[in-house]
């Protein structure tokens, strides 16, 4: 059974690969999963935002939960699902199926369509967290939500629910990462945002990354390395995301054809509304890939 634990290292967001048409492309889905099962991540996660969950309708949903649960099945990586349900009766209903799935860990995107009261969505991440008995990972992304909490109001969470790891991705995340673990310093702590903060997370108490799938290989090496040489290859890949993170549709695409381009994933559609890249992305692309000597 997957512990609080065992949710450390670097944990991508599974991009989904649709055809030209718009039909989720279940061939280049497993042909992806192989790939990153086999780049030396910890753990894998779908239904994120790079995800594209908004765009997928429950029947497709389904079945990429129950592929991604088997083809993982004897790999040396924890599978996560993400809830993202807006209504707390779905989201517990959802949190169990996913358990009783054979998931390892579940992550949870705090309602907040409509706004929804502080009380409520506290209730609501409560609700999931006494729902099941495996870790779960408690988005804070006040930047995609608009729905601010305190370090010291997450730190009641994290003090009541010992299986809750916390995923941080306010701008920028490293004071209230701080103030957090002050505040509950047996608190467990992923980041995300494309690994913008990586190092300095890791630094403050933080215990892996949660970026996109398409290049993992870096993150891997960031997070292994010796320090200097961490340093070094972080600082080489930060303004190629610190572009492409200026909107989420922009790296979403991004990171999705980087993964044609290097041959995982036939197509690099997104369902739409998304972003279009220029004739430059594609070129900036490009000499990321020779940069970094991405392949297949």
């Amino acid at each position: 059974m997957t512990t609080v634990t065992k949710i450390q290292g670097v944990n991508p967001i599974v991009a989904m690969p649709f055809t030209p048409q718009g039909e989720v492309d279940f061939m280049s889905f497993r042909r992806l999963l192989a790939h990153l099962s086999n780049v030396g991540v910890n753990g894998l996660t779908l239904f994120g935002i790079a995800s594209e969950f908004p765009k997928l309708d429950d029947s497709e949903r389904l079945q990429l939960a129950e592929i991604f649960i088997a083809e993982l099945a004897n790999k040396s990586v924890f599978r996560a699902l993400s809830v993202t349900d807006h209504s707390t009766d779905l989201a517990v209903r959802r949190a169990r199926r996913y358990q009783s799935m054979g998931a390892d860990a579940l992550m949870l995107l705090p309602p907040f369509f409509l706004q929804p009261s502080l009380a409520s969505v506290q209730a609501h991440i409560a609700a999931v967290l006494e729902a099941v008995t495996i870790p779960v990972m408690v988005q804070y992304a006040p930047g995609e939500t608009g729905f601010p909490v305190t370090a010291a109001q997450l730190a009641e969470m994290a003090k009541r629910y010992p299986h809750a790891v916390f995923k941080i991705e306010c701008n920028p995340p490293v004071e209230y990462t701080r103030e957090f673990l002050q505040y509950a310093p047996e608190a467990h702590v992923l980041n995300g945002y494309a690994g913008l903060y990586m190092l300095q997370m890791l630094e403050v108490g933080g215990k892996g990354v949660m970026p996109g799938c398409s290049f993992s290989e870096i993150y891997v090496r960031i997070y292994r390395g010796e320090h200097q040489q961490a340093v070094q290859l972080h600082e080489a890949l930060l303004p190629y995301i610190q572009r492409w993170m200026q909107h989420c549709e922009y790296i979403i695409q991004v990171e999705k054809t980087i993964l044609q381009r290097r041959g995982i994933i036939a197509d690099d559609y997104c369902r739409k509304p998304g972003w279009s890249l220029t004739n430059d992305d594609v070129n900036h692309i490009d000499s990321f890939i020779s940069q970094f000597n991405l392949s297949a």
